[in-house]
């Protein structure tokens, strides 16, 4: 099956994507929306969705095409029903002749995700334009998946839009008149997995073999775990991160440690946990240090970090609680001098030490 998913947006795509590929069907993403206004808004989630396509190893097709001239004279006389008389069908539409002139033979979209739309509406023109183009109209409700979809949007740290897309819906968020309910399936009861928890860990020593798989030395480990708050991100009682903060002075943290434990690597766990910690911590605290090899810099730099530019040369174990700390730091030979065994972080063998800063109160 060769299946174009057209796809409105990253966080109603998780669970569509998810499921699709446990029957073995690898969709080709299809972005067409140029009923998202204004334009930072659209812009916002069309970004979300090409980083969110690039995470998961999946084709992607995006159409830019923002519209709002269009919509605009195609929606004005009837407001009310925009949805049904251009919204939906321009954009479906525009799905199916894609998929018959680039050589697609079925069609689906995430519309049929959220229980905010017009699902049986979306079905029948999907199903119409299926014969019209003589294309298959793959129909799944994904419905079921509303809310495990949802959360882990939330979990992967998605950009979750607060309104369906038009600037009319935009209106609607603030003033709820006449606000589309639910259409929840008869008789679906929603399931909801167990929501994430960022919990404070008083047993560090329970959580040292884990912390190993990011620094390799129980002595450099011991070095800050005692002084410093571990925190653990669970879902129910099952451990998935852990991140240890050291309190260096009244207005600065320091991020000593945070690692994810191997059946949750690379799903963006490690993110939620370093941004519920900084949200948190902003209310006290001025800025978050982090010290780094050269292959993680650009992990912190997407989490908001700042690199800085001094150099302190020779640094070596003896000074490493006094000066450890010191701003904008390249500590030169720090995996030398204080690791017995050579360091390596994939291929790289590790030497220096890369300080990043990220200011907690910037928004």
């Amino acid at each position: 099956m060769n299946l174009l998913l057209h796809t409105c947006c990253a966080p109603c795509s998780v669970y569509c994507i998810d499921s699709l590929r446990k029957e073995n069907i690898e969709p080709t993403v299809y972005w067409y929306n140029p009923n998202i206004h204004p334009y930072m808004e659209y812009k916002a989630r069309r970004d979300c969705l090409k980083e969110y396509t690039k995470s998961i190893e999946i084709n992607a097709i995006f159409e830019e095409d923002y519209g709002l001239d269009e919509f605009c004279k195609n929606v004005s006389n009837a407001l009310n029903t925009r949805c049904v008389n251009y919204c939906y069908p321009v954009r479906l539409r525009k799905t199916f002749e894609y998929a018959k002139q680039n050589g697609f033979d079925s069609v689906s979209t995430t519309l049929l995700y959220s229980i905010y739309q017009k699902h049986d509406f979306i079905k029948a023109y999907c199903e119409k334009l299926a014969k019209e183009y003589g294309i298959e109209f793959l129909y799944r409700d994904f419905r079921d998946g509303f809310w495990v979809g949802h959360d882990k949007a939330r979990e992967l740290g998605l950009y979750m839009q607060k309104y369906c897309g038009c600037i009319f819906s935009e209106e609607m968020r603030y003033y709820n008149r006449n606000a589309t309910k639910p259409s929840i399936p008869n008789g679906y009861k929603i399931p909801r997995e167990p929501r994430l928890q960022v919990k404070k860990i008083e047993n560090k020593d329970d959580y040292i073999d884990l912390l190993l798989e990011a620094d390799p030395s129980k002595d450099m480990i011991h070095k800050y775990l005692d002084d410093s708050d571990v925190y653990a991100l669970k879902k129910e009682d099952e451990l998935i991160s852990i991140a240890v903060i050291l309190h260096i002075d009244r207005k600065t943290l320091e991020l000593k440690n945070i690692v994810t434990t191997e059946k949750y690597r690379n799903k963006g766990y490690a993110k939620t946990l370093l941004k519920s910690l900084c949200g948190n911590y902003k209310q006290k605290y001025d800025r978050m240090l982090v010290g780094t090899t050269e292959n993680n810099i650009p992990f912190y730099v997407k989490q908001g970090f700042d690199k800085y530019e001094k150099t302190v040369k020779n640094f070596g174990e003896d000074n490493y609680d006094e000066k450890i700390h010191n701003e904008n730091a390249i500590i030169k030979n720090f995996f030398i001098d204080n690791y017995k065994e050579e360091v390596k972080d994939g291929d790289l063998v590790c030497t220096d030490l890369i300080y990043y800063s990220k200011d907690l109160k910037k928004k």
